[in-house]
């Protein structure tokens, strides 16, 4: 409207983008840029400060951090790049005015570019293209450029989001450019783009004070920090607010602490105005999509809408014989209980519920990887538990039973794509693309069932000798698809307790995978290794080879052992089935079964019979 105010001294902008096409790379140039960081020697990223986020190499959690240029603040938000962790995408989107598109000058448009990309576009924010990394060999700029513009035309993006200003860049050296033709020397094209393509933000500092809250934190100190841009008014310290619930109701609290952006530190500020993204202390409770107001005014602004979630697991306390033995300080169902509740009040994206009268807890989320890093954050925090095999979330409407159904893109050398295809035919999938890239790989696009992936990252990396690259996201529920083939192996599984011994685990190596090294220590029905016959089958892998004064050529056979599998936590969830967990904790992931002696077994599948 022409009467709204804007704040001219601010920008503020978010980096969107598939999975390891170099946003967060991108956003510490321009930190070193400015002068907002001064980077220390050998220190090469510094917004993925999360331990996780270093061992894996991408961005799990939305960090915020801010640089002057030019006399203008420019605050940015670098969001997670995976499909898993979209709820923290769709969150972040409302507190900016601009997005930076990234895309790789190779790969190109990628599924997860898609799904932000029409996140974006939906919020009608203008965005930025920034093709990354082309000083990558074979990259091919143009081409993806072209192939991004058809991206936008498919999202029915309007004239003006159409008309897309286009920066190309190598974030990894701090080079920018607007045209390939010119040398690109430092970050300034990229910033000036930002400083005259994004809107500064709708800002009256005159109105009553409202902002929606994005994101939360916690702290032992102040409590409940709330997270956001405060879209009308001023707010100080000891400022009275109200919290407006979702149904209406309010909350009171004070304002206790307020915090400001300065670079990447929070610096404590007396108050802050509207466009400013803060974090502020004091209302207990709220909780994200709510707005905090004047009680004057206590009007709630639109909330955020979050996709449900598509995979559950059932978490547990740990049960097995080894439970607390690994240095393990939360082992408690009471311990699990309000961890998970911390975790569900400041991730929107996860659902908690009780199961069996609070023993067991059901936790659903985004996708595999989503879960996987709550339960990793939670056994480096001292918990132990058990976890059940993922579970695809089925909906009923007009009595058809439907289930959520993923876009999956790979790319595999020529002569892998032939058993890429057989192997997805047989979980049902349908083949929608195909098509050969400028350097000669295959890029093969499937819709197929999410349960019917659950499992087939680690055949693909098999079949292809780990060099096929898969992405995937969510693409829309379809009907139930029936039964579909899962695991063709069997487990071996231990017949008592004791360590691991040598010359047990080798004679148990020809008939599959081991999982354990020489002196684990195991229990009886805990998973030893994987029986390629198809059938499970109890072993003993604590027995020792017997002492005798005979000395023969074939009875001293020398023992060599191939090095067993990595137990990953991705993998482990993967790789169960419906009768079995996986034990986790602070220092080991154990796979077991559900019931642990042979007797309870047999008399769950008789009665399974019978029934």
């Amino acid at each position: 409207m022409p009467n709204q105010k804007r704040r001219k001294d601010l920008r503020n902008v978010a980096f969107i983008a598939h999975v390891d096409h170099g946003k967060t790379t991108l956003v510490d140039a321009l930190l070193k840029q400015t002068g907002a960081y001064v980077f220390k020697e050998g220190e090469a990223v510094i917004m993925d400060s999360n331990p996780l986020e270093k061992e894996r190499g991408i961005t799990i959690f939305s960090k915020n951090a801010s640089l002057t240029y030019k006399d203008i603040r420019i605050n940015l938000v670098d969001t997670p790049g995976h499909a898993d962790f979209g709820s923290e995408v769709e969150r972040i989107l409302r507190m900016v005015d601009g997005v930076l598109l990234l895309v790789d000058a190779f790969e190109g448009p990628m599924p997860q570019t898609k799904f932000v990309l029409k996140k974006s576009l939906e919020l009608h924010l203008k965005p930025i293209v920034v093709i990354n990394k082309i000083d990558r060999p074979n990259a091919r700029p143009e081409e993806i450029v072209n192939q991004t513009f058809d991206l936008f035309c498919e999202l029915n993006a309007t004239d003006e989001q159409l008309d897309f200003p286009i920066v190309y860049a190598s974030g990894k050296e701090g080079r920018t450019t607007l045209d390939l033709s010119d040398p690109a020397e430092d970050m300034k094209p990229l910033l000036d783009t930002i400083v005259h393509r994004v809107l500064p933000p709708v800002a009256d500092p005159e109105q009553p004070f409202q902002m929606l809250v994005t994101m939360l934190e916690y702290d032992s100190y102040v409590g409940r920090i709330a997270v956001g841009r405060i879209v009308h008014g001023t707010v100080e310290v000891g400022s009275p607010l109200v919290a407006v619930k979702r149904d209406g109701r309010t909350a009171r609290g004070k304002v206790t602490k307020l915090l400001s952006y300065q670079g990447l530190v929070r610096i404590e500020s007396e108050s802050a105005k509207a466009g400013d993204i803060i974090s502020l202390a004091g209302v207990e409770d709220v909780r994200v999509g709510e707005t905090l107001a004047s009680p004057q005014n206590p009007t709630a602004l639109p909330t955020v809408n979050v996709d449900e979630p598509t995979i559950s697991m059932n978490f547990s306390h740990n049960t097995s014989p080894l439970a607390g033995k690994d240095g393990g300080r939360f082992l408690t169902s009471r311990h699990i209980r309000e961890r998970l509740a911390h975790e569900a009040m400041v991730n929107v994206g996860i659902k908690v519920e009780e199961a069996d009268g609070g023993e067991r807890f059901k936790v659903s989320g985004r996708g595999e990887l989503h879960l996987a890093i709550l339960i990793e954050t939670m056994r480096r925090e001292g918990f132990e538990l058990e976890v059940s095999p993922p579970k695809v979330i089925l909906k009923e409407v007009d009595g058809v039973t439907l289930e959520p159904v993923e876009e999956v893109v790979i790319e595999v050398d020529p002569g892998y794509q032939g058993s890429i295809i057989e192997a997805l035919g047989s979980r049902k999938s349908d083949l929608k693309n195909l098509q050969i890239s400028a350097v000669g790989t295959v890029r093969m696009e499937f819709h197929i069932a999410s349960r019917a992936l659950l499992g087939f990252r680690s055949e693909l990396l098999r079949m292809t000798r780990g060099t096929g690259v898969m992405s995937q996201i969510f693409h829309e529920y379809q009907s139930f698809k029936g039964d579909i083939p899962y695991r063709s192996a069997g487990v071996l599984i231990s017949h008592g307790p004791g360590q691991a011994v040598a010359y047990g685990l080798w004679g148990l190596q020809d008939r599959g995978e081991i999982f354990l090294q020489p002196g684990a220590d195991i229990y009886e029905g805990m998973l030893v290794g994987v029986n390629n016959k198809g059938n499970d089958l109890v072993v003993n892998a604590i027995r020792e080879k017997k002492l005798t004064n005979i000395r023969a050529a074939g009875s001293d056979e020398a023992i060599h052992l191939i090095p067993p599998r990595d137990m990953t936590l991705e993998f482990a969830l993967e790789f169960i089935e419906d009768d079995e967990l996986v034990e986790v904790t602070p220092k080991n992931i154990r796979l077991r079964k559900r019931y642990l002696t042979d007797n309870e077994r047999r008399a769950v599948r008789n009665k399974a019979k019978r029934a």
